[in-house]
């Protein structure tokens, strides 16, 4: 265990103690610390761009992870039947997520939606004048979200595990009953797929409130326009390593940490009403 010791308390949790000193001192990289209390954190609730990178956290989070699970479970349903070609349709399906939040994901995704990208140039075709989405305030957003349920493929595989595990028998005997396929979704489906569903929200949930490169390259790092891509981790990063406020970056950090246990508390706490364990 050893070297697993080594690591946790070199990369993990000796950094983590570092930062939560820092984050009641006044610390620009440059010149020594100096302790300053919680005057960080009451600063952020006078500090408007930080109330805006939480409001859009919050948009991102709580519109895109549901839609990406939802789209990730509607795909499992359509895959899990056996026909011909459907490994190459679940393995196509999957790859997006092996390239993660990657800087040339972020880099594509901005050329597709740039005035001149690929979903203008499907517009035209149409004869549809499109717009520059990364630059307009009310769609800049919308195009990360999008991103994020794109990239669906791993909360599907699960899913679609999952699906294959539920006893056909079930099924049987709900059609006996004259049930169809849409209650026989919601009676026998859902709730037995309750355990995964509990499990994609949680890590999905973390990831993505965690959510940095697509933001920063999108945006150009700025989170513009007027922050409507102003996430909080990029927010961060610009108070960090961009106006060298460690201090408060620090302090950020561990207000994110807490807004993520405390919304992941409430998942497992509310998990026993909706949580089903055959």
């Amino acid at each position: 265990m050893t070297p697993w010791l080594l690591g946790f308390f070199g990369f993990t949790l000796i950094p983590m103690l570092i930062s939560l000193y820092y984050s009641f001192t006044d610390f620009d990289l440059l010149t020594p610390e100096s302790w300053v209390g919680a005057s960080n954190f009451v600063k952020m609730m006078a500090d408007k761009k930080f109330l805006a990178s939480l409001g859009v956290t919050f948009r991102f989070v709580f519109v895109g992870v549901p839609l990406q699970l939802a789209f990730a479970l509607l795909l499992a349903v359509l895959f899990k039947r056996e026909r011909r070609g459907i490994r190459l349709y679940r393995a196509a399906y999957y790859l997006p997520s092996l390239f993660g939040s990657s800087i040339a994901v972020a880099i594509l995704w901005r050329r597709i939606f740039n005035k001149t990208g690929l979903i203008n140039q499907i517009l035209a075709l149409f004869g549809v004048q499109g717009q520059n989405w990364i630059a307009s305030p009310g769609t800049a957003l919308n195009t990360l979200i999008a991103l994020q349920v794109w990239q669906f493929g791993a909360s599907m595989v699960i899913f679609l595990a999952s699906l294959k595990q539920i006893p056909t028998d079930y099924y049987e005997a709900a059609t006996l009953d004259g049930a169809g396929k849409i209650r026989q979704f919601f009676s026998i489906t859902l709730p037995l797929l309750t355990p995964m569903v509990f499990f994609n929200i949680v890590m999905q949930f973390i990831s993505a409130f965690q959510s940095f490169t697509p933001a920063y390259i999108v945006s150009g790092g700025t989170g513009g326009p007027l922050n409507s891509t102003l996430f909080y981790s990029l927010y961060l990063y610009i108070k960090g390593f961009g106006e060298f406020q460690m201090g408060y970056a620090c302090a950020m950090a561990w207000v994110l940490l807490m807004i993520i246990a405390a919304f992941t508390g409430l998942i497992f706490a509310t998990s026993k009403k909706w949580v089903y364990y055959d």
